[in-house]
């Protein structure tokens, strides 16, 4: 398609306004797609804030930075104004460490994670593997912290963890996530497979009732509230007078906090701030909470 100078100039002054800028589809706290929401996993746990920007809310910039970059699909993430790729690329340079470079940090901790497999588990796994001779046993984590097993050949830069015989292979992020991770075999009434444990995993988001986040202010001690409203929103429920808005300096100053730092999230019903409390929950908050029925609820308090 072509590009009218318009659109190339508001996309080059986007690109210009920060050295990490990724185009994606949703925003970071709320992706809307499966490839953007894995993008932007792998910034969160190597950067403190980026530039990021909704193609879902300018067509002419969703079409234009495809003719801009010549790249057919989004993600796009560009550094230092240049396009480094889409998913696929950003997440091979990421587990092979190319990415670090590129971002300037240092190279990544790509040492094994200690697991544990169970007898039984481990003598599940051998007999489900007997038929599938050059194929790796994979186990992956998602951003959510859900594990998956899959059976598929060696790439060559995973990272090999071994216990009671059996070896599996990470990528880099999931290796992180498996440290001290159990794996065993259990029968319930749903029926058996391998259930694991992951004890790095953070606490779910805790739901907090308005009159509770009412007599904490009394009482001062309340949570650190964070309002994800933007300004019409907040317009239109008047805001809690100790809240920060989250915008890029709060989100800085956030990621300077300790990960135990108790955290509200706040909007006008309860949605968006769950979303927003999902985020911050993986980057490894553990004190999180969302403040239920929002702001329509707390203006209604007696």
């Amino acid at each position: 398609m072509s590009l009218s100078e318009q659109t190339r100039s508001k996309i080059e002054q986007q690109i210009s306004s920060d050295r990490v800028v990724l185009y994606m589809k949703g925003t970071p706290t709320q992706p809307q797609c499966g490839f953007s929401a894995k993008t932007v996993g792998i910034l969160d746990s190597l950067l403190p804030t980026y530039a990021s920007f909704n193609v879902l809310a300018d067509e002419d910039v969703r079409q234009g930075i495809k003719a801009y970059s010549d790249w057919p699909t989004i993600p796009q993430l560009y550094v230092d104004g240049e396009l480094v790729g889409g998913c696929d690329i950003v997440t091979d340079m990421y587990n092979s460490g190319e990415l670090h470079t590129v971002l300037g940090l240092a190279t990544p901790d790509r040492s094994p994670p200690e697991i544990t497999i169970s007898d039984q588990a481990a003598e599940k796994i051998r007999a489900g593997m007997q038929d599938h001779a050059g194929l790796q046993l994979h186990m992956s984590i998602d951003a959510d912290w859900q594990p998956q097993f899959g059976l598929q050949p060696a790439q060559g830069n995973e990272i090999s963890a071994t216990s009671n015989g059996i070896t599996l292979l990470f990528d880099l992020a999931s290796a992180q996530r498996a440290r001290g991770a159990v794996i065993d075999w259990v029968e319930t009434l749903n029926g058996s497979g391998l259930d694991v444990t992951l004890p790095g995993a953070p606490a779910p988001v805790k739901p907090m009732q308005p009159a509770e986040l009412r007599d904490a202010l009394v009482n001062g001690t309340a949570p650190l509230i964070v309002d994800v409203r933007n300004a019409q929103d907040r317009a239109e429920l008047p805001a809690i007078d100790a809240a920060l808005v989250l915008d890029r300096d709060t989100l800085t100053e956030l990621q300077s906090r300790a990960k135990d730092t108790p955290i509200v999230f706040v909007c006008n019903v309860g949605n968006s701030s769950r979303g927003a409390a999902e985020h911050f929950r993986k980057l490894g908050f553990t004190e999180v909470f969302n403040l239920e029925g929002g702001m329509r609820d707390y203006s209604a308090l007696d």
